[in-house]
């Protein structure tokens, strides 16, 4: 039997803001657009230029920093962090590290072992750096300033992860707390949530941490699980054969499923921290910090036990919608218009899902408004089109939002309820089917779905099954 070892992790996770303007300047923080167009003298580092702090930067890195149990420094202020790099156009990064704006709080997360407080160390603000676009074919390095100066927070974690499982419960606890917030939509594919991840390994049962590395580039749920893997395996393989683990920066490559080194950290880098003297300390009342408490949205927990006593549905069901911001919000919403709990949870319980596990989509990226989604359940439910249409029309909507009234009437797929045509149709498929009519006179209740299927596809789909098999019975008694 081989030494056991214990993985032990920590995060430092980057979000991205959701401010109109940048964290100095008045630019905006719009993703994409043309290279260089969202900039000015502030966020492009000319001299002589001033920054001044966006006051919602402040209260979203508070509200972040209530809701994740710390606690707020009152007195706290910027520090320019010194590095030269062509994507950080003053030389510097203008960040927290004296004084960080929260400390020492934790959150829960559930794992397959029941409840654990994964502890934080720190939140600070800072500005985000611009984008590198290394050019092949003209072999140079193009510079956009586009995001330089985009507002982050960086939520520095205590090493108290042990597995990937702990880290992804740890990151979805993170990411939907602040999607609740609306401090930030948290998209890993569009880089606005970022996670560099420290890990070491030691034998189980030892006091003192291993050498530890630390992954960047990592842009998915998948990719994350994949990459603490990969360096457990590689960091117990190195120990094992007598070898030490050097205290690095590595980059994941996910489509090779192997990390390498980016940086050693031995000599790690003095960035000659020292507080910025452009930017004034930020001082916190007690009654703006009350403010922001009172300001706090009602968040999952909470969620989970009015949703208990005011809808009636099932407990599986409120697990998975609350779970979302932007599927709660639906939710409610829909329910404010329609008063059919049941009905608007099973649309977004079973259509909704199977799209969005279709086509690889996140809750956040639904575009149908409550509106239609009420509609299209008033319409079924007055039987003006059938189940089948419904979902056609649904798959519509999911597409680009389509009104579901204009839909049916354009694409003709209303429900034909004129008894008159539907007993012609009725009666000619009886004569068509007589092996059918005789097996259900017979006894056989299959045969009347036979039947029924046939009327069906004779109305092109556009008939309420349940009239055209009351219609039959009564005919063929």
């Amino acid at each position: 039997m081989g030494k056991q070892y214990e993985t032990v992790i920590g995060l430092e996770v980057h979000v991205e803001l959701a401010t109109k303007t940048k964290i100095f300047c008045g630019c905006s923080t719009a993703f994409g657009g043309t290279p260089n167009t969202h900039t000015c003298p502030v966020c492009t580092g000319m001299p002589g230029s001033l920054p001044v702090l966006n006051k919602q930067v402040l209260e979203y890195a508070v509200s972040v920093g209530l809701a994740t149990n710390c606690d707020i420094t009152r007195y706290c202020k910027f520090d320019r962090k010194n590095y030269f790099y062509p994507d950080n156009p003053q030389n510097y990064q203008i960040s927290q590290l004296y004084l960080p704006i929260c400390r020492n709080g934790y959150i829960e997360i559930e794992t397959a072992d029941g409840t654990k407080k994964v502890g934080i160390h720190e939140i600070h603000m800072e500005e985000d750096a611009g984008k590198l676009i290394h050019d092949e074919w003209e072999d140079c390095t193009l510079v956009d300033y586009n995001r330089s100066g985009v507002p982050l927070i960086e939520i520095v974690s205590e090493p108290d992860m042990r597995s990937a499982e702990e880290v992804i419960a740890y990151l979805e606890k993170l990411r939907m707390l602040i999607q609740y917030l609306g401090a930030s939509d948290c998209k890993l594919q569009e880089g606005s949530m970022r996670a560099d991840v420290n890990l070491s390994v030691r034998e189980a049962g030892a006091a003192q941490l291993g050498t530890r590395t630390e992954m960047k580039n990592l842009n998915s749920f998948k990719a994350i699980m994949r990459a603490i893997e990969g360096e457990r395996e590689r960091q117990i393989d190195l120990l094992e054969s007598g070898e030490a683990v050097v205290q690095e920066t590595r980059r994941w490559d996910d489509t090779k499923g192997c990390s390498y080194a980016m940086r050693s950290k031995e000599d790690a880098q003095d960035y000659r921290y020292f507080p910025d003297p452009d930017l004034v300390p930020i001082h916190i009342s007690e009654e703006w910090l009350a403010e922001r408490r009172d300001a706090l949205p009602e968040f999952r927990t909470e969620k989970i036990v009015r949703y208990k006593e005011e809808y009636e549905i099932p407990d599986y069901d409120i697990d998975i919608i609350t779970g979302s911001k932007r599927l709660a919000d639906l939710f409610e919403e829909t329910v404010a218009i329609c008063k059919e709990p049941k009905k608007v949870s099973n649309w977004l319980m079973g259509e909704t899902m199977r799209l969005l596990k279709e086509q690889g989509k996140e809750p956040e990226d639904i575009v149908f408004s409550p509106a239609h989604l009420a509609k299209l359940i008033a319409m079924t439910e007055s039987k003006e089109i059938n189940g089948t249409v419904a979902k056609e029309v649904f798959e519509a909507m999911f597409e680009s939002d389509v009104d579901p009234a204009q839909y049916v009437e354009e694409k003709g797929l209303k429900t034909v309820n004129d008894t008159g045509a539907l007993q012609k149709t009725l009666e000619e498929i009886i004569a068509a089917n007589p092996q059918s009519v005789a097996d259900y006179r017979g006894g056989k209740e299959k045969a009347l779905g036979f039947l029924v299927g046939q009327t069906m596809k004779a109305m092109k789909g556009k008939a309420d099954p349940g009239l055209i098999n009351k219609m039959l019975r009564e005919m063929l008694s």
